[in-house]
Order: C-alpha cells, then sequence, then structure tokens
C-alpha cells in the first residue's frame, strides 16, 4: 500500500493465491504427480521435481518428450479431479477466520489451477468462495505474468496500488510486484525474494491483513 492511499481513505483489497497459501495441497499434488508417473512408467521423485519448478506442458516436454502432451494434460486433469473427489484436504490454519472477517467485496482468489477444482477444495475444508476467482482458463499468461492479479483487480474494480497479495510461491509472488501490488510471503521458513513482508505462517499474518484491508494508516511499501 502506497502512502498517498492509504492516506487517501481509498478501499484497499487482498487478492490470495490458494494451493500452499490458503489450503495445504503439498501432500495431494504429489500424489497425484506420482500417479500420473506411474501411469507413464516414469521416475516419480524426478517428475515431481520437475513439475515444482514448471507449468504441465513444460514438464511433460522435460520427462515424457515422446509422449502426447495433450494426452498427458487429460490424464493429469482426470487424476486431478478425482483427488479433489476423494483426496484428503486441509485449511491452514486461520484461513477460515480471515476469509470470513473481510469484506465480500474486497477479496479475490487467484490462482494456477481450475476454478471447478478450488470451489472443491474449498467445499471441502468449509472455507467461502468469493466472487472474484481468476484461474487459469481466466487469462492466457499464468503467473509469474502480472495478468492474473491485474485481471482480479480489474473485475473488482481496484486500482494496483491498492491490493495486497498474498503469496507462498516465487512465481506468484514475481506476478504480483509486476502488478505494482504490494505482495506478503506466508507458510515458508525463508522469505521468497521481493517480497514487503514475510510471515512464517499464515495464521501469524491474519492480524495484519485484516488491518491492512480495514484500518486508518495501512502499511507503506518502500
Amino acid at each position: 500500500m502506497t502512502s498517498e492511499s492509504a492516506q487517501s481513505g481509498r478501499s484497499r483489497y487482498v487478492l490470495f493465491d490458494v494451493d500452499g497459501t490458503l489450503v495445504d495441497a503439498v501432500s495431494n499434488q504429489r500424489q497425484v504427480w506420482r500417479a500420473w508417473a506411474k501411469r507413464y512408467g516414469l521416475d516419480a521423485d524426478e517428475v515431481y521435481q520437475v513439475a515444482l519448478r514448471t507449468r504441465p506442458m513444460e514438464t511433460f516436454a522435460a520427462v515424457s518428450g515422446n509422449l502426447d502432451p495433450h494426452e498427458c494434460l487429460a490424464a493429469l486433469h482426470e487424476l486431478e479431479d478425482e483427488d479433489v473427489r476423494s483426496g484428503v484436504y486441509a485449511a491452514f490454519d486461520g484461513a477460515s477466520e480471515l476469509l470470513r472477517s473481510l469484506p465480500t467485496e474486497s477479496w479475490a482468489l487467484v490462482t494456477s489451477n481450475y476454478e471447478h477444482r478450488v470451489r472443491g477444495r474449498f467445499l471441502r475444508t468449509g472455507l467461502p468462495v468469493p466472487g472474484v476467482i481468476v484461474d487459469a482458463a481466466t487469462v492466457e499468461e499464468g503467473k509469474p505474468s502480472p495478468v492474473p492479479y491485474l485481471r482480479a483487480a480489474a473485475r473488482l474494480d481496484a486500482e494496483p496500488e491498492d491490493c495486497l497479495v498474498i503469496e507462498d510461491a516465487p512465481s506468484g509472488v514475481q506476478s504480483g510486484l509486476r502488478a505494482g501490488m504490494t505482495v506478503w510471503g506466508v507458510n515458508a521458513a525463508v522469505a521468497v525474494d521481493g517480497v514487503h513482508r514475510h510471515f512464517d505462517s499464515l495464521r501469524e499474518a491474519v492480524p495484519h491483513i485484516l488491518a491492512f484491508v480495514s484500518g486508518p494508516h495501512g502499511y507503506a511499501t518502500a
């Protein structure tokens, strides 16, 4: 938040990443990629390490260049959808309290996943769903491009400088920074490069996020 917007009294907004930020899906992602690798006779640990750093189509090219990438993607989607239906999920401590304390028009989700999976996971974890969800199908350019976060701001009728991004991953942090927004990192022992503030857990960040939205003075960035 810039000093100007804090002093002007303009509304402020929070844009949340989902997996790793609000919902703990690390074990689910590992299991999905393990099942996918097994289907194609590939080393599961090697595939997962590549998947952590790349988008699915890039992962397929790196670990299974001789396979049809569209077939690979369809198989991955099938496994992910099944995981949403039957997998075990947990919201991070503080997530429900935080989302239910925010005005419904003041926050959105910005995810590299798909909206139907986000809704399924939120249903499973009891988290409220906002009116604005920017997912992989919404934008042509994903994180670390600024497009996803800029699209969410536009749908909230918000200026980028009035938005706070909550992220856990380097690509998401870069996306928020490139969008000209304040970016805070959560759920990591070490701060991601570039974040304006870092919290070891979402729970630790909750009062600060609420103060950002409702406090009279806001938070100034360097």
